[in-house]
């Protein structure tokens, strides 16, 4: 058993001893955990990575580009082969 499953299978063993008030409890804590290590991913990204992500994001939210189907329906026939 990998070190990460002993650790999985500690946690659960306490989880169902606890009350479901305590339960949300850790659930917030392990959300806010993985948020961090979310936030920590877009911080280690360059910079011009940010900003071409941020620009796509602005560009689909204006509407800006092509849709997806009109691209798929002109590109279909370099998918089936």
């Amino acid at each position: 058993m990998t070190e990460t499953q002993k650790l999985d299978h500690q946690i659960l063993g306490y989880l169902s001893q606890l009350s479901n008030k305590k339960k949300k409890a850790v659930l917030t804590v392990v959300k806010t955990f993985a948020e961090d290590d979310e936030t920590q991913y877009w911080n280690d990204l360059p910079e011009e990575i940010k900003f071409s992500i941020e620009t796509g994001l602005k560009q689909a939210d204006a509407l800006v580009g092509v849709p997806h189907e009109t691209v798929m329906k002109k590109y279909k026939k370099w998918l089936n082969k």
